[in-house]
């Protein structure tokens, strides 16, 4: 993992009312992405295969649009597949997750990829946490305690829904590290229908696999067709627009307002009240998400949450 040396005092960031309103937008539309799944009649795996199949004549005008004159050599086109498949490896984990634990759990720890992002450059850089990545990992580590402590009183299959929703943030994190990469010659949009194609059918393998049912029922195509617009073009859309015009502290509050927005659906939707444990544990957990996002080489600042 390369780190720049750019600093955020250095960046001459443009900002307008529309850059923060489509940033706050596409928080809200990827927090609502949970609720969604669970809306749908089909397998979880399976809604990731149809957010991932129904985008991509969409994705593919916008790419032709924005396309670059990078090349596609074979070293990008195999980071772009290994950001395709651990992408469809972190779906299909947290939309498991997400049927077995709190939306405020899963949206917490879906987001998890910004401090395994930091463990990782710790590794890669062979060097001992400092300062703030101290209290970034005692803080999620402490969180994380809370939170699946809270979750084992429930039931142990709720436990198991927060590991998986846990593991899918490794699986984003080890997305993002070649999609980034490939971003640079390839542009975002380029990079997202790549994504979704390689991503689709290894859902719909997985599904399939599964046993689950992949054809939309009683519930009709309004979850799924509504979980592909706000979580894949919506949300990842505002975001592509809005990141690079904001400094790490402003995108880490704003990441914030997902598990606060799924916390609330999660309590009118299904009932899913939160006592101050848990309170306690998601102010951990989001202390920890935006240490590790003021921690964050500038290369990653660019590059929409996950959601």
């Amino acid at each position: 993992m390369t780190l720049t040396t750019e600093s955020v005092a250095e960046k001459n960031f443009q900002v307008g009312a529309w850059h923060f309103l489509a940033l706050m937008a596409g928080n809200v539309a990827l927090a609502l992405g949970p609720w969604l799944v669970r809306l749908a009649d089909t397998g979880p795996v399976a809604a990731g295969f149809w957010r991932m199949l129904l985008p991509i004549p969409l994705l593919a005008l916008l790419a032709w649009r924005g396309r670059t004159p990078g090349p596609l050599n074979r070293r990008t086109a195999l980071m772009v597949a290994a950001a395709g498949l651990f992408f469809a490896l972190d779906l299909a984990s947290w939309h498991i997750g997400i049927e077995r634990t709190r939306l405020a759990n899963s949206t917490l720890f879906g987001n998890s990829g910004s401090v395994i992002l930091m463990v990782w450059g710790l590794v890669a850089l062979r060097r001992a946490p400092a300062g703030r990545e101290w209290l970034a990992l005692s803080a999620a580590l402490g969180g994380a305690a809370i939170l699946m402590g809270r979750s084992l009183e429930i039931s142990a299959a709720t436990l198991v829904g927060d590991l998986l929703c846990l593991l899918a943030g490794v699986f984003y994190a080890f997305y993002l590290i070649p999609a980034q990469r490939a971003r640079a010659t390839l542009g975002q949009w380029t990079v997202l229908l790549m994504v979704a194609v390689v991503a689709a059918p290894v859902l719909l393998a997985i599904a399939l696999f599964l046993g689950e049912p992949v054809w939309p029922g009683d519930a009709g195509w309004t979850p799924v067709v509504a979980l592909a617009i706000s979580s894949q073009l919506v949300g990842q859309g505002l975001l592509v627009f809005s990141l690079r015009h904001f400094p790490p502290l402003v995108i880490g509050v704003a990441l914030l307002t997902q598990p606060a927005i799924a916390a609330a659906v999660g309590w009118f939707a299904f009932g899913e009240v939160l006592g101050l444990p848990d309170m306690a544990g998601m102010l951990l957990v989001a202390c920890a998400l935006l240490l590790a996002k003021l921690a964050e080489p500038r290369a990653a600042r660019v590059a929409p949450e996950r959601g």
